[in-house]
């Protein structure tokens, strides 16, 4: 099995899962050109627990967590099967306790998204918490712990969002950012072409647009994982990099492929 690449995906709206546009398009075609994972390790934003937590279920259920979107949206079932020996050769792997958890699923933060790369629901997903007591350097370190797996041929999946404010989304702004929305988005794009990873992980020292980029940690940390479970000089391609009603990043990375 050849190494896989890993993962970040700015997963935006729920609605993206029953639309074609641009962002699903590129998730398309990310999937097309990297080899076929033996299983999907998913770090989602919406899986925010105190602890680490690890689902290690045969046949994980669907989450709509959501609420108010249109009932196509809730129709959307993604009945991949689980793979509960990956998920214990990943518990093994993360040095600080972390507990076994079936009591959720697979959420939207990661159907959302799979519904468009691998709409055939037949690759075994698992999912991995966001602890939302750790500091970043926390949830970074896991990421590098996981990295053997991806010689296994475990895709490891960050989904979340880099600029994430709901409440000064612009519902007029398609298309678009507040300039504080790029200037962030733009520090840590290039925080991660240049190898500075601690820059990320200290992103909080960006005072003067990280508190409203990210007002609340849990769609940023999603994007530790894979940076931590990066190689040092691999390959990084950029991709989705816009903004969308003021306050949201769509940017995604893929290192090693």
């Amino acid at each position: 099995m050849s190494k896989m690449p890993v993962l970040f995906v700015g997963h935006g709206s729920p609605m993206n899962a029953v639309e074609e546009n641009r962002y699903t398009n590129t998730w398309k075609e990310i999937a097309a050109g990297m080899p076929r994972p033996a299983c999907i390790l998913c770090v989602s934003a919406h899986w925010y627990t105190r602890g680490t937590r690890i689902m290690a279920q045969d046949k994980p259920k669907t989450i709509h967590d959501m609420y108010g979107f249109p009932d196509a949206l809730y129709q959307i079932f993604y009945p991949a099967p689980g793979s509960p020996a990956t998920a214990l050769a990943a518990k093994s792997l993360i040095s600080r306790e972390t507990a076994l958890d079936d009591s959720w699923g697979i959420d939207h933060g990661a159907w959302s998204v799979l519904v468009h790369m691998y709409p055939g629901r037949d690759i075994p997903v698992f999912q991995l918490s966001v602890d939302a007591l750790a500091p970043p350097e926390t949830h970074y370190q896991i990421g590098r712990e996981l990295a053997p797996l991806r010689k296994e041929g475990v895709l490891i999946l960050g989904s979340g969002n880099v600029v994430h404010n709901l409440r000064m989304v612009d519902w007029h702004m398609e298309g678009q950012g507040f300039d504080w929305a790029h200037q962030f988005d733009d520090f840590i794009r290039q925080s991660i072409l240049t190898g500075q990873h601690d820059s990320v992980v200290n992103y909080q020292a960006k005072e003067d647009t990280a508190r409203l980029a990210v007002p609340t940690p849990d769609h940023f940390y999603p994007l530790l994982y894979p940076l931590g479970a990066a190689e040092e000089g691999e390959t990084v391609r950029v991709f989705n990099s816009h903004c969308e009603m003021g306050s949201l990043s769509m940017t995604g990375y893929l290192w090693g492929n």
